[in-house]
C-alpha cells in the first residue's frame, strides 16, 4: 500500500522525519544538485518560498510509513503553472508504480490550485544532442512515461538552448501537461509562464538578455507540442474535476442496510436527498472508497465489540433484524451464550438493530472516513465522508443510537498520527462515543455542541462538568443547550468552540456533521434553517484548517438536502 501525502510543514514529528527521509531520498536520486537545494527544504515549507512562489512536498509512504518517493514542486499563482521541480523514488522501488502516483497526485495538486497547466523539464532524446546511445534511450523512456498522462514537451522556441552554468552540453525540454482541461496553450500564457520560470528558478545563472531571447522566440499562437506517440497508451488515472472542488466519498453499499420499521428514521432516502442538492453548491471531485484493515477499527473500538459485529450479523442473516432487550450489565463476564441476547451485552439502547447487512455498511463507511481522512493528509483542504450508518454513538466497547462503529473517531485517530486534531460535533445529540474514546487523551480534542442530556439521548452523557481524565483532562468541552435553543444560542456555543479551537492549535479538523437541529426534525427540538447552516460553515471555515467532515444525523428529508447544501456552501466559500 502506498499513501502520497502532501507536507505542509515540519511542525509535527512525523512530518519532520518524513521530510529528512525525502531529502535523504532526492539528494542519493540527483547528487549533481547544488549544495542545500534540498535542505533547505525544511525552512522554505515552513516560511514559503520566493516572493510569488509556493512550495509543496509530496510524499510516498508504504504501509509502514517509510518514505519510497518524494517530489518537490513550486506553485507560481499569477501565471497559472505549478512547477514539477524534482521527483523521485526510492533505489529498489522501481514497478511499484511510485512515480507514477507521485506524479498524477502532483496533476490532482494542479488542478486543485487552479492552474493552468504543470511543467517540468526533461533531458532531450535527440541524437544531434545525446550521442550517448544508453543515455538517449533513458531519456526517451522518461518522456514516453509522462506521454501516458498527455504531458509533452514544447518545440519551436529557444528554451532548448543551454541555460549556462546549469545544464552544459544537455539542453532541457520544457514539458507541458494541459492537465485534460484544454487542447492548447496561449502562446501569451507561454510566454509569461516561461518568462516567471526561468527568472525565478534560474534568475541568478542567466542574464536578462537571455531570458528575453527565449521568451520571444514563442512565436506559434497556440504553441506547438510535440506530437502524441503512437500508440499512447492511457493510464488509469482517475478523472480530474476543472477546478478547486471538495473530494465526496459516499458509502456505495449503504443502502444494503435498510431497516423497514415505522419509526426507524435512518433510512437511505437520507444520502440521496443530500446527493441531489449538493453539487448544486459545491464543486465536487468524487472518491472512490478503497478498503481498510480492521486495524484501524480496533484501534479505536474494542476487539470484542467487532468481533460480536461480525459474527451477530452473520448468523442472522439477510432480512431479519434483532433487537437488543436484555443488558446483562450485573455479570460482565459472563455474556449470554446466543448471540442475539448478547446484543444488550454490547449495546446501550434498545432501537439500534443487530441486520444481516448491518456489519457490511458500517464497515465500508469506515473505509469510507479513511478514504476521506487521507486526502486530507495528502493534502486536500476539504473532504466530506458522506456514510449511514453513522457513528458518533458508537463508544470503545458498545453501539448504539443507530451507531456501529465510530467513523469520525476512527478517521481522527489516523489522522492524530500527523498532528493534533480535534473533533467537532454539531449533532443535535451528544457524541457520546467520541468522547468516551478519546475521553484520556490530550492530542485529540473534543467538543460537542447538543441537546441537554436531561432532555435529549443518550441522556448518561454530554454533562458541562465531564472535561476528560488523566492525560486528557481539559480536552473534551460539552456545550449543552436548552430544549428550545435558539439559532442565535447555537453560534455563541459555536463561537466558544471555535475559541478552545484555537487555543489547542491543531493541525486538522474533523466535523461530525449532524443536521437533526433543523427545523422539524422529528429527534430533535431546535429550528435551524439553511441560512443558519450556511453561517455554521462559513464560521468554520474561518478557522482555515484542513478539514474532514463525516456525516451523522438528519432525519427530516424535505429539507435534509438543502440544509446539508446551505452548509457546505458556507464551508466552501468561506475557505480563506
Amino acid at each position: 500500500m502506498i499513501r502520497i501525502r502532501r507536507i505542509a510543514d515540519d511542525a509535527a514529528r512525523i512530518d519532520r522525519d518524513a521530510i529528512e527521509a525525502a531529502v535523504r531520498l532526492l539528494r542519493a536520486a540527483f547528487p549533481a544538485a547544488r549544495a542545500g537545494e534540498f535542505e533547505t527544504l525544511p525552512r522554505l515549507l515552513r516560511r514559503g518560498g520566493p516572493d510569488r512562489v509556493r512550495p509543496f512536498l509530496l510524499v510516498a509512504e508504504n504501509g509502514f510509513g517509510r518514505v519510497r518517493g518524494a517530489a518537490i514542486l513550486w506553485h507560481m499563482p499569477d501565471v497559472g503553472v505549478l512547477w514539477l521541480d524534482y521527483i523521485a523514488g526510492a533505489e529498489g522501488a522501481r514497478g511499484g508504480g511510485i512515480g507514477g502516483a507521485l506524479y498524477q497526485r502532483a496533476r490532482e495538486l494542479a488542478v486543485g490550485l487552479g492552474a493552468q497547466v504543470l511543467l517540468f523539464e526533461c533531458l532531450p532524446d535527440d541524437p544531434a544532442v545525446v550521442p550517448d546511445p544508453a543515455l538517449r534511450a533513458a531519456n526517451a523512456r522518461r518522456l514516453r512515461f509522462y506521454a501516458r498522462f498527455g504531458a509533452r514537451p514544447l518545440v519551436g522556441t529557444d528554451y532548448e538552448r543551454p541555460i549556462p552554468g546549469e545544464t552544459g552540453p544537455m539542453p532541457p525540454l520544457l514539458v507541458v501537461d494541459l492537465l485534460d482541461r484544454r487542447e492548447a496553450w496561449p502562446a501569451a500564457e507561454a510566454r509569461a509562464a516561461i518568462r516567471a520560470v526561468l527568472t525565478r528558478k534560474y534568475g541568478r545563472m542567466v542574464s536578462p538578455g537571455y531570458v528575453e531571447r527565449v521568451v520571444g522566440s514563442v512565436r506559434d499562437d497556440p504553441v506547438r507540442l510535440r506530437p502524441a506517440p503512437r500508440p499512447a497508451r492511457a493510464l488509469p488515472a482517475p478523472r480530474l474535476a476543472a477546478g478547486p472542488a471538495m473530494t465526496l466519498v459516499v458509502n456505495d453499499l449503504h443502502e444494503i442496510h435498510h431497516v423497514r420499521e415505522r419509526g426507524y428514521v435512518e433510512a437511505p432516502v437520507r444520502v440521496r436527498e443530500i446527493l441531489e442538492h449538493l453539487p448544486r453548491a459545491v464543486p465536487l471531485r468524487n472518491l472512490p472508497a478503497r478498503p481498510f484493515p480492521d486495524g484501524a477499527i480496533t484501534a479505536v473500538h474494542d476487539r470484542g465489540l467487532v468481533a460480536y459485529l461480525r459474527a451477530a450479523c452473520a448468523e442472522v442473516g439477510e432480512g431479519r433484524a434483532v433487537y437488543p432487550y436484555v443488558f446483562p450489565i450485573r455479570n460482565a463476564t459472563r455474556p449470554p451464550k446466543d448471540l442475539a441476547l448478547r446484543a444488550g451485552y454490547f449495546c446501550i439502547d434498545t432501537f439500534t438493530p443487530i441486520t444481516g447487512n448491518a456489519w457490511k455498511a458500517a464497515r465500508r463507511a469506515v473505509d469510507c472516513a479513511l478514504t476521506a481522512a487521507e486526502a486530507v493528509l495528502g493534502g486536500e483542504r476539504l473532504a466530506y465522508a458522506l456514510v449511514r450508518p453513522p457513528g458518533h454513538h458508537a463508544e470503545r466497547r458498545a453501539f448504539g443510537g443507530f451507531c456501529y462503529f465510530n467513523n469520525a473517531a476512527v478517521a481522527a485517530e489516523l489522522m492524530s498520527r500527523f498532528g493534533r486534531c480535534v473533533v467537532l460535533d454539531i449533532d443535535y445529540h451528544h457524541g457520546n462515543g467520541t468522547q468516551d474514546i478519546f475521553y484520556a487523551r490530550a492530542d485529540v480534542l473534543t467538543i460537542s455542541i447538543h441537546g441537554d442530556p436531561a432532555i435529549a439521548y443518550p441522556y448518561f452523557s454530554g454533562f458541562r462538568d465531564e472535561r476528560g481524565e488523566g492525560a486528557g483532562a481539559g480536552f473534551n468541552l460539552n456545550l449543552p443547550l436548552p430544549e428550545a435553543a435558539s439559532p442565535a444560542q447555537f453560534a455563541e456555543a459555536l463561537e466558544t468552540a471555535c475559541r478552545r479551537i484555537a487555543r489547542h492549535d491543531p493541525r486538522f479538523l474533523v466535523i461530525a456533521a449532524g443536521f437533526d437541529t433543523a427545523a422539524g426534525d422529528p429527534t430533535g427540538s431546535w429550528r435551524h434553517r439553511p441560512d443558519d447552516f450556511r453561517r455554521i460553515g462559513a464560521r468554520l471555515a474561518g478557522l482555515n484548517l484542513p478539514t474532514l467532515v463525516v456525516q451523522e444525523g438528519g432525519y427530516r428529508t424535505r429539507t435534509l438536502g438543502t440544509n446539508a447544501a446551505a452548509f457546505f456552501a458556507g464551508l466552501w466559500t468561506g475557505r480563506a
